[in-house]
This record gives C-alpha cells, structure tokens and sequence, in this order.
C-alpha cells in the first residue's frame, strides 16, 4: 500500500486513504503492510513500487496522484515500470466510481503487471479509493493466482 501525496508526504495532511484502503484488504484477507507514503514525484513513487514487487508482494495498490493536475503523475510512473496493463481492472474501477461521481472518469488510474505482481492506482479521495478497490476485490485472487502460474479456473 503506497500513498502518493505530497501534501502527506511533507506532513501538512492526514493519510486517510492508505488506512482505509488497509482496512479493504484486511477484510478481503490480503496480507498487507504500508501504508507507505511518498511525494508526487515519478521516481519516487517508481521506487516504492519496486521495491514493494522486490520484497514479494503479489499486489500494490496506490492511491493518490491519478487526476488531471500538474502533479498527478501515479499513472505515467507506473505506465513506465510494468510488464503490461490490464485495462479491464481499470475501466471496472472507473465504473464503479460513475456509480457516485462522473468525476470518477477523470481518473487515470493504471492496473498492470510487473513480474508476477498486480499493480493498481486508484485516486486519492478516500471514496474514490475504497469504491475502486472493492469494486476490483472479487478478481484479485483469480489474477494473482494467474500471474503464479495456476491456471486452474473457479
């Protein structure tokens, strides 16, 4: 779990998102750490990325930094580090944010794969966050179970 947030990263703000994206995962029995939280720098949300996928996680999510401003760079950092985009995972997240908001299409958000990992941005708005990430919860074990080569179906 990544916040990407410069506003949190220099301590001016209260990470909202990362907590309750945590509490998401927990409920959906995802092993998890973090939140880390970094600026909205490209290399250094690329750092934290990576080496998340180093130590072995099978999912990153981050939140933050996925809308039209100057300094909303998650999408293009992460477009530039993984293997390949799974654009079903992101257009499901979008969806599910039209539900409560049009705005919920203004969001760049990336799903992709490096290695065997699953990396998904979804926005900063703690709404917007935890609808993307329950929206996408049901196939998460399928495609990580997929990304380790169990190809098994159901």
């Amino acid at each position: 779990m990544i916040t990407v947030s410069d506003g949190v990263s220099a301590g001016t703000r209260d990470d909202v998102s990362g907590p309750a994206l945590l509490d998401v995962l927990k409920r959906a029995r995802f092993q998890v750490s973090g939140p880390e939280v970094v600026p909205d720098a490209e290399d250094r949300i690329s750092d934290a990325v990576v080496a998340a996928v180093v130590d072995g996680a099978d999912l990153v999510v981050t939140t933050g930094g996925t809308g039209l401003g100057p300094r909303d760079v998650t999408p293009q950092a992460t477009s530039l580090l993984i293997d390949y985009e799974v654009p079903g995972i992101g257009e499901l997240m979008r969806r599910a944010g039209e539900s409560s908001t049009p705005m919920a299409a203004l969001s760049r958000g990336v799903a992709g794969v490096r290695g065997q990992a699953l990396i998904l941005n979804v926005p900063g708005s703690v709404n917007g966050a935890t609808e993307s990430l329950e929206a996408v919860i049901p196939v998460l074990g399928h495609a990580i179970q997929l990304l380790h080569g169990d190809t098994k179906h159901g």
